[in-house]
């Protein structure tokens, strides 16, 4: 089910962090749906494979959960949906000031990766909740890239890895 490249990435770290490390993101689960905020890795409806990018999986994945807020990730782009209390989707996608305040209604919100990025900006995407202010704040951290390409290069990884970096793709 992967491109090549990432094919070669998974077989790379399969071997990397051995059978110990494979138990032990084995025992994990790809969701967390104990508390008020749920997390899953891809999204509700496919907590592994499902990448959110467009309204309609947006609108799907906020009918199918009765909560506020909803974490998702696997798109490595981030961005917030909002479900109002009338139905209507809203795409308030990140405040320029990274800044979102939770209004009313079911909230859907990727913060973005720390580890490849793919919304054209190299640097680590991620973001910070406070449920006392209702906010959630969207954080961006440059980082060594250069080291993080050579670093891919020098395991022997496809050069394509090593330059999307670069480019947040």
């Amino acid at each position: 089910m992967f491109s090549p490249w990432a094919r070669t990435a998974l077989i790379w770290t399969r071997d990397a962090i051995g059978r110990v490390g494979q138990a032990n993101l084995e025992r994990l689960a790809p969701l967390d749906t104990d508390g008020s905020v749920q997390i899953y890795h891809a999204s509700p409806r496919d907590p592994i494979w499902e990448y959110v990018t467009q309204v309609h999986q947006a609108r799907a994945a906020l009918e199918d959960r009765r909560v506020a807020l909803t974490l998702i990730g696997h798109t490595h782009v981030p961005f917030a949906w909002r479900l109002t209390t009338d139905g209507a989707l809203e795409s308030p996608g990140v405040p320029a000031d990274g800044r979102l305040v939770l209004g009313e209604g079911r909230w859907l919100v990727n913060p973005g990766s720390v580890g490849q990025p793919r919304d054209d900006d190299a640097r680590a995407a991620w973001a910070i909740y406070d449920p006392d202010a209702g906010t959630i704040e969207f954080r961006r951290t440059p980082y060594d890239v250069a080291a993080a390409q050579n670093a891919i290069l020098e395991a022997g990884l496809p050069s394509s890895l090593a330059n999307r970096l670069a480019e947040g793709r």
